[in-house]
Protein backbone atom coordinates (compact mmCIF):
# COMPACT_ATOMS: atom_id res chain seq x y z
CA UNK A 1 0.00 0.00 0.00
CA UNK A 2 2.89 2.40 0.80
CA UNK A 3 4.31 1.70 -2.65
CA UNK A 4 1.02 2.76 -4.23
CA UNK A 5 1.15 6.03 -2.30
CA UNK A 6 4.72 6.69 -3.43
CA UNK A 7 3.80 5.95 -7.04
CA UNK A 8 0.73 8.17 -6.87
CA UNK A 9 2.76 11.01 -5.37
CA UNK A 10 5.51 10.64 -7.98
CA UNK A 11 3.05 10.81 -10.85
CA UNK A 12 1.29 13.79 -9.33
CA UNK A 13 4.47 15.78 -8.66
CA UNK A 14 6.20 14.80 -11.89
CA UNK A 15 3.41 15.30 -14.39
CA UNK A 16 0.99 17.77 -12.87
CA UNK A 17 2.96 20.53 -11.15
CA UNK A 18 0.38 23.05 -12.24
CA UNK A 19 -2.20 21.63 -9.82
CA UNK A 20 -2.61 23.70 -6.65
CA UNK A 21 -0.48 22.43 -3.81
CA UNK A 22 -3.35 22.35 -1.35
CA UNK A 23 -5.40 20.18 -3.66
CA UNK A 24 -2.58 17.66 -4.01
CA UNK A 25 -2.19 17.62 -0.25
CA UNK A 26 -5.91 17.00 0.26
CA UNK A 27 -5.94 14.20 -2.33
CA UNK A 28 -2.94 12.56 -0.68
CA UNK A 29 -4.66 12.76 2.71
CA UNK A 30 -7.80 11.16 1.26
CA UNK A 31 -5.76 8.38 -0.30
CA UNK A 32 -3.85 7.67 2.93
CA UNK A 33 -7.07 7.56 4.92
CA UNK A 34 -8.71 5.33 2.35
CA UNK A 35 -5.81 2.89 2.17
CA UNK A 36 -5.95 2.42 5.92
CA UNK A 37 -9.66 1.61 5.66
CA UNK A 38 -9.00 -0.68 2.68
CA UNK A 39 -6.63 -2.74 4.81
CA UNK A 40 -9.70 -3.80 6.79
CA UNK A 41 -12.65 -3.04 4.48
CA UNK A 42 -14.89 -5.48 6.31
CA UNK A 43 -14.90 -3.09 9.28
CA UNK A 44 -18.25 -1.38 8.88
CA UNK A 45 -18.62 -1.26 5.11
CA UNK A 46 -18.78 -4.97 4.37
CA UNK A 47 -16.32 -4.76 1.49
CA UNK A 48 -14.24 -7.77 0.48
CA UNK A 49 -10.61 -7.82 1.68
CA UNK A 50 -7.93 -7.27 -0.94
CA UNK A 51 -6.63 -10.84 -0.85
CA UNK A 52 -10.12 -12.23 -1.45
CA UNK A 53 -11.02 -10.15 -4.51
CA UNK A 54 -11.86 -12.34 -7.53
CA UNK A 55 -9.85 -11.17 -10.56
CA UNK A 56 -11.47 -13.61 -12.99
CA UNK A 57 -14.97 -12.17 -13.24
CA UNK A 58 -16.52 -8.69 -13.31
CA UNK A 59 -19.41 -9.86 -11.15
CA UNK A 60 -20.83 -12.97 -9.48
CA UNK A 61 -21.67 -16.09 -11.46
CA UNK A 62 -22.05 -19.02 -9.06
CA UNK A 63 -22.69 -21.58 -11.79
CA UNK A 64 -19.46 -20.56 -13.53
CA UNK A 65 -17.58 -20.58 -10.22
CA UNK A 66 -18.78 -24.11 -9.54
CA UNK A 67 -17.79 -25.31 -13.01
CA UNK A 68 -14.31 -23.80 -12.73
CA UNK A 69 -13.79 -25.36 -9.30
CA UNK A 70 -14.83 -28.79 -10.57
CA UNK A 71 -12.53 -28.52 -13.60
CA UNK A 72 -9.58 -27.51 -11.43
CA UNK A 73 -10.23 -30.52 -9.24
CA UNK A 74 -10.80 -33.13 -11.95
CA UNK A 75 -9.32 -31.63 -15.17
CA UNK A 76 -12.61 -32.71 -16.78
CA UNK A 77 -14.15 -30.62 -19.56
CA UNK A 78 -17.75 -31.73 -19.02
CA UNK A 79 -18.65 -29.09 -16.39
CA UNK A 80 -17.74 -26.39 -18.94
CA UNK A 81 -19.71 -28.08 -21.70
CA UNK A 82 -22.78 -28.48 -19.48
CA UNK A 83 -22.51 -24.87 -18.34
CA UNK A 84 -22.51 -23.50 -21.88
CA UNK A 85 -25.27 -25.87 -22.91
CA UNK A 86 -27.43 -24.60 -20.04
CA UNK A 87 -26.65 -21.00 -21.00
CA UNK A 88 -28.43 -21.55 -24.32
CA UNK A 89 -28.93 -18.47 -26.45
CA UNK A 90 -28.45 -15.91 -23.69
CA UNK A 91 -25.74 -14.41 -25.87
CA UNK A 92 -24.49 -11.79 -23.42
CA UNK A 93 -24.01 -14.39 -20.69
CA UNK A 94 -22.61 -16.99 -23.06
CA UNK A 95 -20.02 -14.56 -24.40
CA UNK A 96 -18.88 -13.69 -20.90
CA UNK A 97 -18.66 -17.34 -19.88
CA UNK A 98 -16.73 -18.32 -23.00
CA UNK A 99 -14.23 -15.54 -22.31
CA UNK A 100 -13.80 -16.64 -18.70
CA UNK A 101 -13.37 -20.31 -19.58
CA UNK A 102 -10.79 -19.44 -22.23
CA UNK A 103 -8.99 -17.16 -19.81
CA UNK A 104 -8.95 -19.89 -17.16
CA UNK A 105 -7.33 -22.36 -19.57
CA UNK A 106 -4.75 -19.76 -20.63
CA UNK A 107 -4.00 -18.89 -17.01
CA UNK A 108 -3.53 -22.53 -16.04
CA UNK A 109 -1.11 -23.05 -18.93
CA UNK A 110 0.83 -19.86 -18.19
CA UNK A 111 1.06 -20.70 -14.49
CA UNK A 112 2.36 -24.18 -15.23
CA UNK A 113 4.95 -22.76 -17.65
CA UNK A 114 6.11 -20.22 -15.08
CA UNK A 115 6.41 -22.93 -12.44
CA UNK A 116 8.50 -25.12 -14.73
CA UNK A 117 10.82 -22.24 -15.65
CA UNK A 118 11.50 -21.41 -12.03
CA UNK A 119 15.09 -22.28 -10.98
CA UNK A 120 15.22 -25.70 -9.37
CA UNK A 121 11.81 -26.74 -10.67
CA UNK A 122 11.37 -30.42 -11.37
CA UNK A 123 10.99 -31.52 -14.98
CA UNK A 124 7.43 -32.43 -16.02
CA UNK A 125 6.51 -36.04 -15.39
CA UNK A 126 5.61 -38.63 -17.96
CA UNK A 127 2.08 -37.34 -18.17
CA UNK A 128 3.21 -34.05 -19.76
CA UNK A 129 1.47 -30.75 -19.22
CA UNK A 130 -1.80 -30.58 -17.35
CA UNK A 131 -2.45 -26.80 -17.45
CA UNK A 132 -5.63 -26.27 -19.45
CA UNK A 133 -5.69 -29.95 -20.39
CA UNK A 134 -9.48 -30.01 -20.02
CA UNK A 135 -9.80 -27.73 -23.05
CA UNK A 136 -7.54 -29.91 -25.20
CA UNK A 137 -9.43 -33.02 -24.10
CA UNK A 138 -12.76 -31.29 -24.78
CA UNK A 139 -11.79 -30.59 -28.36
CA UNK A 140 -10.43 -34.10 -28.88
CA UNK A 141 -13.34 -35.97 -27.32
CA UNK A 142 -16.18 -33.72 -28.51
CA UNK A 143 -15.00 -32.02 -31.72
CA UNK A 144 -18.59 -31.22 -32.74
CA UNK A 145 -19.44 -29.39 -29.51
CA UNK A 146 -19.87 -25.69 -30.43
CA UNK A 147 -19.02 -24.65 -26.88
CA UNK A 148 -15.64 -26.33 -27.11
CA UNK A 149 -14.88 -24.70 -30.46
CA UNK A 150 -15.97 -21.28 -29.21
CA UNK A 151 -13.81 -21.58 -26.10
CA UNK A 152 -10.83 -22.87 -28.10
CA UNK A 153 -11.00 -19.92 -30.52
CA UNK A 154 -11.14 -17.42 -27.66
CA UNK A 155 -8.28 -19.25 -25.88
CA UNK A 156 -6.08 -18.73 -28.95
CA UNK A 157 -6.92 -15.01 -28.96
CA UNK A 158 -5.97 -14.75 -25.30
CA UNK A 159 -2.68 -16.54 -26.03
CA UNK A 160 -1.88 -14.20 -28.92
CA UNK A 161 -2.67 -11.02 -27.02
CA UNK A 162 -0.35 -11.99 -24.17
CA UNK A 163 2.54 -10.96 -26.45
CA UNK A 164 1.42 -8.93 -29.49
CA UNK A 165 5.05 -8.34 -30.48
CA UNK A 166 5.97 -12.01 -30.77
CA UNK A 167 6.76 -13.77 -34.02
CA UNK A 168 3.87 -16.16 -33.40
CA UNK A 169 1.25 -13.41 -32.97
CA UNK A 170 -0.16 -13.52 -36.49
CA UNK A 171 0.14 -17.30 -36.74
CA UNK A 172 -1.89 -17.82 -33.57
CA UNK A 173 -4.54 -15.33 -34.71
CA UNK A 174 -4.80 -17.05 -38.10
CA UNK A 175 -5.35 -20.33 -36.27
CA UNK A 176 -8.00 -18.63 -34.13
CA UNK A 177 -9.76 -17.46 -37.30
CA UNK A 178 -9.83 -21.04 -38.57
CA UNK A 179 -11.34 -22.27 -35.29
CA UNK A 180 -13.89 -19.43 -35.43
CA UNK A 181 -15.01 -20.79 -38.80
CA UNK A 182 -15.38 -24.27 -37.27
CA UNK A 183 -17.44 -22.81 -34.42
CA UNK A 184 -19.70 -20.93 -36.84
CA UNK A 185 -20.46 -24.10 -38.78
CA UNK A 186 -21.32 -25.93 -35.55
CA UNK A 187 -23.75 -23.21 -34.38
CA UNK A 188 -24.75 -21.01 -37.35
CA UNK A 189 -27.08 -18.78 -35.34
CA UNK A 190 -24.62 -17.93 -32.60
CA UNK A 191 -22.88 -14.55 -32.64
CA UNK A 192 -20.12 -15.77 -30.29
CA UNK A 193 -17.59 -16.93 -32.93
CA UNK A 194 -18.03 -13.61 -34.73
CA UNK A 195 -17.33 -11.74 -31.50
CA UNK A 196 -14.06 -13.61 -31.10
CA UNK A 197 -13.23 -12.86 -34.73
CA UNK A 198 -13.70 -9.13 -34.09
CA UNK A 199 -10.54 -9.25 -31.99
CA UNK A 200 -8.79 -11.49 -34.52
CA UNK A 201 -9.57 -9.01 -37.30
CA UNK A 202 -8.30 -6.12 -35.18
CA UNK A 203 -5.05 -7.91 -34.41
CA UNK A 204 -4.51 -8.88 -38.04
CA UNK A 205 -5.29 -5.36 -39.25
CA UNK A 206 -8.24 -6.16 -41.50
CA UNK A 207 -9.35 -3.37 -43.82
CA UNK A 208 -12.23 -1.22 -42.61
CA UNK A 209 -14.52 -2.53 -45.35
CA UNK A 210 -13.82 -6.12 -44.28
CA UNK A 211 -14.30 -5.23 -40.63
CA UNK A 212 -17.65 -3.61 -41.37
CA UNK A 213 -18.70 -6.74 -43.27
CA UNK A 214 -17.80 -8.85 -40.25
CA UNK A 215 -19.67 -6.42 -37.98
CA UNK A 216 -22.79 -6.74 -40.12
CA UNK A 217 -22.75 -10.50 -39.46
CA UNK A 218 -22.64 -9.79 -35.72
CA UNK A 219 -25.55 -7.34 -35.85
CA UNK A 220 -27.64 -9.74 -37.92
CA UNK A 221 -27.50 -12.16 -34.99
CA UNK A 222 -27.33 -9.84 -31.97
CA UNK A 223 -27.83 -6.19 -32.96
CA UNK A 224 -27.81 -4.75 -29.43
CA UNK A 225 -25.23 -7.02 -27.80
CA UNK A 226 -23.19 -4.91 -25.34
CA UNK A 227 -20.27 -7.35 -25.31
CA UNK A 228 -20.09 -7.23 -29.10
CA UNK A 229 -19.93 -3.45 -29.10
CA UNK A 230 -17.20 -3.48 -26.46
CA UNK A 231 -15.24 -5.97 -28.57
CA UNK A 232 -15.61 -3.83 -31.71
CA UNK A 233 -14.94 -0.42 -30.17
CA UNK A 234 -11.12 -0.71 -29.96
CA UNK A 235 -10.82 -1.31 -33.71
CA UNK A 236 -12.24 2.16 -34.34
CA UNK A 237 -10.01 3.82 -31.73
CA UNK A 238 -6.85 5.73 -32.55
CA UNK A 239 -4.79 3.08 -30.71
CA UNK A 240 -5.63 0.60 -33.46
CA UNK A 241 -7.10 1.37 -36.88
CA UNK A 242 -9.37 4.37 -36.41
CA UNK A 243 -9.50 7.68 -34.59
CA UNK A 244 -11.13 9.27 -31.60
CA UNK A 245 -13.83 10.69 -33.86
CA UNK A 246 -14.60 7.29 -35.41
CA UNK A 247 -14.74 5.54 -32.03
CA UNK A 248 -16.98 8.22 -30.56
CA UNK A 249 -19.25 8.12 -33.61
CA UNK A 250 -19.53 4.33 -33.33
CA UNK A 251 -20.43 4.59 -29.64
CA UNK A 252 -22.87 7.47 -30.09
CA UNK A 253 -24.71 5.70 -32.92
CA UNK A 254 -25.09 2.56 -30.82
CA UNK A 255 -26.34 4.57 -27.84
CA UNK A 256 -28.81 6.56 -29.95
CA UNK A 257 -30.24 3.47 -31.66
CA UNK A 258 -30.44 1.37 -28.49
CA UNK A 259 -33.85 0.04 -27.51
CA UNK A 260 -35.00 0.26 -23.91
CA UNK A 261 -33.40 -2.21 -21.54
CA UNK A 262 -29.98 -2.45 -23.18
CA UNK A 263 -26.70 -1.14 -21.79
CA UNK A 264 -25.62 0.52 -25.03
CA UNK A 265 -26.22 4.08 -23.71
CA UNK A 266 -23.14 3.39 -21.54
CA UNK A 267 -20.90 2.74 -24.57
CA UNK A 268 -19.77 6.40 -24.94
CA UNK A 269 -18.17 6.15 -21.49
CA UNK A 270 -15.93 3.37 -22.81
CA UNK A 271 -15.11 5.46 -25.89
CA UNK A 272 -14.08 8.37 -23.64
CA UNK A 273 -11.89 6.02 -21.60
CA UNK A 274 -10.19 4.73 -24.76
CA UNK A 275 -9.09 8.25 -25.67
CA UNK A 276 -8.12 9.90 -22.41
CA UNK A 277 -4.84 11.84 -22.60
CA UNK A 278 -1.83 10.33 -20.86
CA UNK A 279 -1.84 13.21 -18.34
CA UNK A 280 -5.35 12.73 -17.02
CA UNK A 281 -5.35 13.29 -13.26
CA UNK A 282 -6.86 16.77 -13.54
CA UNK A 283 -10.29 16.87 -11.89
CA UNK A 284 -11.63 19.41 -14.40
CA UNK A 285 -11.24 16.81 -17.16
CA UNK A 286 -13.64 14.49 -15.31
CA UNK A 287 -16.08 17.31 -14.68
CA UNK A 288 -16.16 18.37 -18.33
CA UNK A 289 -19.41 18.22 -20.26
CA UNK A 290 -18.19 15.31 -22.41
CA UNK A 291 -17.33 13.12 -19.42
CA UNK A 292 -20.40 14.15 -17.43
CA UNK A 293 -22.64 13.31 -20.37
CA UNK A 294 -20.98 9.89 -20.72
CA UNK A 295 -21.34 9.23 -16.99
CA UNK A 296 -25.02 10.14 -17.08
CA UNK A 297 -25.50 7.86 -20.08
CA UNK A 298 -24.02 4.99 -18.07
CA UNK A 299 -26.25 5.78 -15.09
CA UNK A 300 -29.28 5.85 -17.38
CA UNK A 301 -28.34 2.53 -18.99
CA UNK A 302 -28.00 0.84 -15.62
CA UNK A 303 -31.33 2.22 -14.43
CA UNK A 304 -33.14 0.90 -17.52
CA UNK A 305 -31.43 -2.48 -17.98
CA UNK A 306 -32.31 -5.57 -15.91
CA UNK A 307 -30.46 -5.62 -12.60
CA UNK A 308 -28.93 -9.00 -13.44
CA UNK A 309 -27.73 -8.02 -16.92
CA UNK A 310 -24.46 -9.95 -17.43
CA UNK A 311 -22.63 -6.85 -18.65
CA UNK A 312 -23.84 -4.48 -15.91
CA UNK A 313 -20.77 -5.10 -13.71
CA UNK A 314 -18.51 -3.97 -16.57
CA UNK A 315 -20.31 -0.64 -16.67
CA UNK A 316 -20.26 -0.27 -12.89
CA UNK A 317 -16.51 -0.87 -12.66
CA UNK A 318 -15.72 1.80 -15.23
CA UNK A 319 -18.17 4.15 -13.51
CA UNK A 320 -16.27 3.69 -10.23
CA UNK A 321 -13.06 4.74 -11.96
CA UNK A 322 -14.61 7.88 -13.46
CA UNK A 323 -16.64 8.83 -10.40
CA UNK A 324 -13.64 8.64 -8.07
CA UNK A 325 -11.59 10.80 -10.40
CA UNK A 326 -14.46 13.29 -10.62
CA UNK A 327 -14.64 13.27 -6.80
CA UNK A 328 -18.27 12.11 -6.91
CA UNK A 329 -17.66 9.86 -3.96
CA UNK A 330 -21.24 9.12 -2.87
CA UNK A 331 -22.06 7.83 -6.36
CA UNK A 332 -18.84 5.83 -6.47
CA UNK A 333 -19.67 4.22 -3.13
CA UNK A 334 -23.07 3.11 -4.43
CA UNK A 335 -21.45 1.44 -7.45
CA UNK A 336 -18.84 -0.18 -5.21
CA UNK A 337 -21.58 -1.53 -2.98
CA UNK A 338 -23.18 -3.26 -5.96
CA UNK A 339 -20.03 -4.62 -7.62
CA UNK A 340 -17.51 -5.22 -4.83
CA UNK A 341 -15.83 -8.62 -4.65
CA UNK A 342 -15.04 -9.12 -8.34
CA UNK A 343 -12.53 -7.06 -10.32
CA UNK A 344 -12.20 -8.83 -13.68
CA UNK A 345 -13.14 -5.80 -15.77
CA UNK A 346 -11.78 -2.69 -17.45
CA UNK A 347 -10.06 -0.59 -16.20
CA UNK A 348 -8.53 -2.83 -13.51
CA UNK A 349 -7.74 -5.67 -15.94
CA UNK A 350 -5.42 -3.35 -17.90
CA UNK A 351 -3.07 -3.10 -14.92
CA UNK A 352 -0.44 -5.46 -13.56
CA UNK A 353 -2.34 -6.00 -10.33
CA UNK A 354 -6.09 -5.62 -10.92
CA UNK A 355 -7.04 -6.28 -7.29
CA UNK A 356 -4.57 -3.73 -5.91
CA UNK A 357 -5.63 -1.06 -8.41
CA UNK A 358 -9.29 -1.60 -7.65
CA UNK A 359 -8.59 -1.52 -3.90
CA UNK A 360 -6.73 1.79 -4.26
CA UNK A 361 -9.73 3.42 -5.95
CA UNK A 362 -12.06 1.87 -3.41
CA UNK A 363 -9.87 3.36 -0.68
CA UNK A 364 -10.06 6.82 -2.25
CA UNK A 365 -13.85 6.53 -2.50
CA UNK A 366 -14.11 5.61 1.17
CA UNK A 367 -11.83 8.48 2.20
CA UNK A 368 -13.77 10.96 0.07
CA UNK A 369 -17.09 9.66 1.37
CA UNK A 370 -15.96 10.12 4.97
CA UNK A 371 -14.46 13.55 4.23
CA UNK A 372 -17.93 14.58 3.08
CA UNK A 373 -19.45 13.35 6.34
CA UNK A 374 -20.40 9.81 5.35
CA UNK A 375 -19.94 6.95 7.78
CA UNK A 376 -20.08 3.18 7.68
CA UNK A 377 -23.15 3.37 9.92
CA UNK A 378 -25.08 5.15 7.20
CA UNK A 379 -23.85 2.93 4.40
CA UNK A 380 -26.08 0.09 3.17
CA UNK A 381 -24.54 -3.37 3.24
CA UNK A 382 -23.46 -4.84 -0.11
CA UNK A 383 -25.96 -7.33 -1.51
CA UNK A 384 -25.22 -11.00 -0.87
CA UNK A 385 -24.13 -12.92 -3.94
Amino acid sequence: MDALLVLFAAITLGGFVFLPWMRRRRAAQHTRQGLVVAADPMAGYGFVPLDQLDVRLPGPDQELDDALAEMRRTHDWRPAAELLKSTGDNWELRWQRVQTLAGAAAFELAQETADQERPGAAAPGGGGRTGGIWLRTWRNEAPKDPGGAQTHAQFLVVQALRDPGSQDFRMILEEARTVCEEARLLAPGSPVPYLTELTVARGLGDRKADYEALWSKVTQRAPHHMGAHLAALPYWSEKWHGSREEAEAFAERAAADAPAGTLLPALPLFAVYEHLPEANLVRSLYQSSVVERAIEGAHFALSEAPADHPMAPHVRHLLVWFLVRAERYAEAMEQLRLVDGHVGAVPWSYGRSPAAEYAAYRAQAIAGWEQLGGTSAGFPSPPEH
